[in-house]
């Protein structure tokens, strides 16, 4: 199905769709190191489609999109069948090698999936700040690009002000902001990533997600209104129609349960008009991801 007539689609009842969520398996030879740590215990276990299946039918959310944990092509390969398996899996955000020579032909093996939708490195880790505007992550990037294949940008805030470099280089490239850059919420600091965030947000081609939001607030004390104002400085730059939802789950049990971080974003876009509010909580990542549902 073409964006066109995706976009035509949203007139039909709107569908609620979690754009950003995981899976892992603990027993499968992926790298799991991060989640063996004190700080992440609590969420130390296998997480799969039925666990989730449960929070989206409490929540009366109808679809969700897996977004990458791994830097592998294996984790590709078993989530989509996940997704073969479970029709509330409405789209995958892999991985390639943006940096290989190979890229394009990693890419090839799932771009004609129907429900592969994106591509993601975590760019967060990586011990080169500069890491995703070397020239061969470019190269990698236009291949993206070239193919019409989302990118999720998983960023620091001190990653964000890479955001205007891609956006005037991959002009034709869709590309979205996870967790808002991962603003220092906890600290209720706002100064330099809301510049950075407007200074991204003028480019079109570039959406963000209204996720992470609470692990990235004091885990054991947040409170509604420690988010809001980075809400309202994403739906100001971005608008309604570049801003969608995102769990994060499970990473969010952090700090909140799963219906604890939808009750808290719908309550926090309350203010929105009712297509606004449709569009955040579903239209957008429909149209952003190209889903087929």
């Amino acid at each position: 199905m073409g964006r066109d007539s995706i976009t035509k689609n949203l007139a039909k009842p709107p569908m609620i769709i979690d754009a950003h969520q995981h899976f892992w398996q603990l027993d499968l030879p992926f790298q799991y190191d991060w989640l063996h740590t004190p700080q992440h215990k609590a969420i130390c276990r296998s997480y799969l489609p039925a666990d989730l299946k449960t929070h989206l039918q409490k929540c009366g959310i109808d679809k969700s999109v897996f977004v990458q944990t791994q830097h592998d092509v294996a984790e590709n390969r078993w989530v989509l069948k996940l997704a073969e398996q479970n029709d509330f899996i409405a789209g995958v955000v892999g991985w390639v090698d943006l940096t290989s020579d190979k890229c394009e032909e990693q890419l090839a093996e799932f771009v004609d999936h129907p429900k592969f939708v994106g591509i993601r490195h975590v760019v967060q880790d990586e011990p080169n700040d500069d890491f995703i505007v070397q020239p061969e992550v470019i190269r990698g990037l236009k291949v993206l690009e070239k193919r019409s294949v989302p990118y999720d940008l998983l960023f620091y805030t001190k990653h964000l002000k890479h955001a205007v470099t891609l956006g005037k280089q991959l002009p034709d490239l869709p590309m979205v902001i996870d967790h808002l850059s991962k603003p220092k919420i906890k600290d209720q600091i706002t100064t330099g990533w809301a510049e950075d965030l407007k200074a991204a947000a003028k480019f079109p081609n570039i959406y963000c997600k209204l996720s992470g939001m609470v692990t990235e607030a004091d885990w054991k004390n947040w409170k509604p209104a420690d988010l809001m104002p980075y809400v309202e400085t994403a739906l100001e730059a971005f608008g309604p129609n570049r801003c969608m939802y995102g769990s994060d789950w499970p990473v969010c049990e952090l700090a909140a349960t799963y219906e604890q971080v939808y009750e808290t974003l719908t309550g926090l876009i309350s203010s929105l008009s009712h297509p606004e509010r449709e569009m955040v909580l579903g239209g957008t990542a429909q149209k952003f991801y190209g889903l087929d549902v």
